[in-house]
């Protein structure tokens, strides 16, 4: 009996990270073909080819990527931002999310992006973090001189995290990418995913 629950828990420790990410991807790939088709049935009528509605919305995604990239659309993207940079609550959801995802965009601050094993002197004790910003120019006044950095510490699961200023010296570039240490973290490190690739790095030395 005991080595069924063994064989059990094996399978099903096996199996479950391939049926939940089957399962997200299902589930957006089915939201984006319907979102596509209710915007192309207009158009095309009864005509249907499987995965059209799907190639029609990545297409989609990759014209307004190649739009927004036009100085021109920003500035009028920056208008249909208002209402969700200026309502009290929205505000601090929709400027927090677009923080994130401009992090870790081609066109964020590649210099700043590098995963860091931070160490305090006279403690044994490493954390594995990622520098935020190193310059604190537009910051208010108050904070301590010297050359600092800003290290994010992310939480086992994505439960939240903690950002510390710290000295320079006190942290130590690590051969990892954001995105590998974000995958890490998400599962408390007990295991280090495989890399996405030799270019997929956005370390800063």
């Amino acid at each position: 009996m005991k080595s069924l629950y063994k064989y059990f828990f094996r399978g099903l420790i096996t199996i479950l990270p391939v049926a939940l990410t089957v399962y997200l991807l299902y589930i957006f790939l089915a939201w984006m073909e319907t979102a596509a088709l209710w915007i192309l049935r207009p158009l095309i009528g009864s005509f249907y080819i499987p995965g059209l509605g799907l190639v029609f919305g990545v297409l989609s995604i990759l014209v307004i990527g190649y739009l927004v990239s036009k100085q021109s659309v920003r500035k009028l993207l920056s208008f249909a931002e208002m209402p969700f940079t200026n309502l009290p609550v929205v505000k601090s959801i929709y400027s927090s999310l677009k923080s994130f995802a401009d992090y870790f965009s081609p066109s964020g601050k590649q210099g700043e992006q590098s995963v860091v094993i931070l160490r305090m002197p006279g403690h044994a004790m490493e954390i594995v973090g990622l520098i935020t910003r190193r310059s604190f120019a537009d910051l208010p006044a108050g904070f301590l001189p010297g050359e600092r950095v800003a290290v994010y510490l992310p939480m086992g699961y994505m439960i939240g995290g903690y950002t510390v200023f710290v000295p320079a010296d006190w942290v130590q570039p690590i051969d990892m990418s954001v995105e590998e240490a974000m995958r890490s973290s998400l599962i408390a490190w007990m295991a280090r995913p495989p890399a996405t690739g030799a270019g997929g790095g956005s370390n800063a030395g």
